[in-house]
């Protein structure tokens, strides 16, 4: 069975965050995260809805990381950034946390540049 696939667009800059991002919202898909795997390729990604923190233990790559609000319509679709971090080394046994995000998004290096994504942007997250 294949797993739903989502698109993250920044309404605020009108820029495509990942046009193949993978839904993560299983208890398997969110404890295995990108562990195992070699990369990130450009245009992916993993959401997470639900979460306010991470661990790169097991990671072999660097990540940006996006932490996003709940959304204001209860719908899943649109969501204030709270946090945008680039380049999150691999094999940092720390857990960040992020007070009232409900939600993660994991992309590939340089994402966050590339958009200009910042804290306040507007995010929808949509199907595929």
């Amino acid at each position: 069975m294949s797993r739903r696939r989502l698109v993250a667009r920044n309404v605020s800059r009108n820029h495509l965050l990942a046009g193949d991002l993978e839904d993560g919202a299983s208890f398997w898909a969110k404890f295995m995260g990108l562990m195992g795997r070699a990369s990130l390729p450009e245009g992916s990604g993993l959401w997470l809805p639900g979460e306010n923190g991470i661990h790169m233990l097991f990671m072999r790559f660097p990540i940006d990381v996006v932490f996003v609000s709940a959304p204001s319509d209860g719908s899943m679709a649109r969501r204030t950034v709270l946090a945008a971090r680039r380049a999150v080394p691999p094999w940092r046994g720390v857990v960040w946390r992020v007070g009232g995000a409900k939600g993660v998004l994991e992309l590939p290096i340089g994402t966050i540049e590339a958009s200009g994504t910042v804290v306040g942007d507007e995010i929808a997250i949509d199907p595929a």
